[in-house]
């Protein structure tokens, strides 16, 4: 293979042929993380992949969806070994447990709703994983993400992934501006089809492997089944209260209950005469407080655990500042401005939105029809 001169560059970024350049892929056993390892492994980089084992094997090996577990590590450890790659599996169940499940189970019981695909991304694989591809000598680490990394005139920037519909920025906007500088995402440019083109092209088992679609860690799909397995005393009853004052029946523990739900409230038939839906929850005084569909618009979302990957840091100086966000990963980003309220910065929403919850996330993006660039974001505390 050709050298690179010194003013070329290779794919990943260095000037330094593929031979002599270190990459540890992030392997999760789909399909995606294994194109990008094998397609990595094919260019000629000296690769070698890393299975985080996140949970108990008998558990996970019953879901056919499910990641980081049992049969998924076996076929990363197959792909690895068809493609002449070293790999290994580390096991972080208890780091996963505490950081992750304890963190998801805990959020709901404070009556907000987490994400724990971010705390995941956050935690363990973009801080542990990310260690461990340090001690292991590599020049950076890849992940079978979409997303794209583009160098800017200030360094590296997050953008959108090429195929919107399987972009992950929503999910990776805590990523740190230190942690880009080490990262790769060579499925950026790429949509799913391209992929699982590459996946049989490179004669991948898992070419026709479904995505997962469910929370890697609920084999049941139901949330409360893991909650009330780490936290078996939580559930307390409390009262489902009209936001006029009325109590119109009991709970069995706020847990149960998300803002914007409508469903399974168990409610007596003439409690109302418009279709009531959760509009708050009070760990506090576990009252579940509903009111009609109005109700739930917010504008306003105060943030904590603020992540900028903008110019600059964020400040108050950027009071005013039009930009644009998601506050559901499945939306595109919507108008918005960063406003100092008192003497806290908060997201002002151009259009109210409904069903926002503490817990969730709000991500921010360039205010330009692309919104292609994300800026980072925050932990949704409180609406308004």
């Amino acid at each position: 293979m050709t050298k690179p001169l010194e003013n070329q560059r290779n794919s990943l970024g260095f000037a330094k042929p593929e031979a002599e350049t270190r990459v540890v892929v992030a392997m999760s056993g789909g399909v995606d993380s294994s194109v990008c390892a094998a397609l990595l492994a094919r260019e000629g980089y000296d690769v070698i992949g890393v299975t985080l084992q996140l949970y108990d094997h008998g558990a996970a090996i019953q879901k056919a969806k499910a990641c980081c577990a049992g049969q998924d590590i076996y076929d990363a450890k197959r792909v690895a070994e068809e493609h002449d790659f070293p790999h290994y599996v580390l096991d972080y169940e208890s780091n996963f447990r505490e950081k992750v499940i304890e963190d998801f189970a805990d959020t709901y019981l404070k009556g907000a709703t987490p994400i724990p695909c971010v705390r995941c991304n956050q935690t363990v694989k973009f801080k542990d994983l990310l260690q461990v591809a340090r001690d292991l000598g590599a020049d950076c680490m890849a992940t079978g993400h979409y997303i794209k990394r583009i160098e800017g005139e200030n360094g590296p920037e997050l953008h959108r992934a090429y195929d919107g519909g399987k972009d992950q920025s929503y999910f990776l906007f805590a990523t740190t501006r230190e942690q880009l500088d080490f990262l790769r995402f060579p499925l950026g440019h790429m949509d799913k089809t391209e992929t699982r083109r590459l996946a049989v092209e490179l004669g991948l088992n898992v070419a026709s492997k479904p995505d997962s679609q469910d929370i890697c860690f609920v084999p049941t799909g139901k949330y409360t089944d893991v909650i009330e397995k780490i936290r078996p005393d939580a559930a307390k009853p409390g009262d489902i209260v009209h936001m006029d004052g009325t109590v119109l029946g009991q709970h069995r523990g706020v847990m149960y209950y998300t803002i914007g739900q409508r469903r399974g409230l168990g409610l007596k038939d003439g409690s109302g005469a418009e279709p009531l839906f959760v509009v708050a929850i009070d760990a506090e005084t576990k009252q579940v407080i509903v009111g009609p569909r109005g109700a739930l618009e917010r504008d306003t979302l105060w943030l904590e655990e603020m992540n900028w990957l903008g110019e600059g840091t964020y400040g108050a100086h950027l009071d005013g500042t039009k930009i644009r966000v998601k506050v559901r990963s499945t939306r595109p980003p919507a108008p918005a401005q960063i406003k100092l309220i008192g003497n806290e910065l908060a997201v002002v929403l151009e259009t109210p939105d409904v069903g926002l919850s503490p817990g969730q996330a709000c991500v921010f993006y360039e205010d330009r029809n692309d919104a292609a660039r994300t800026l980072g974001g925050g932990w949704i505390t409180r609406t308004g």
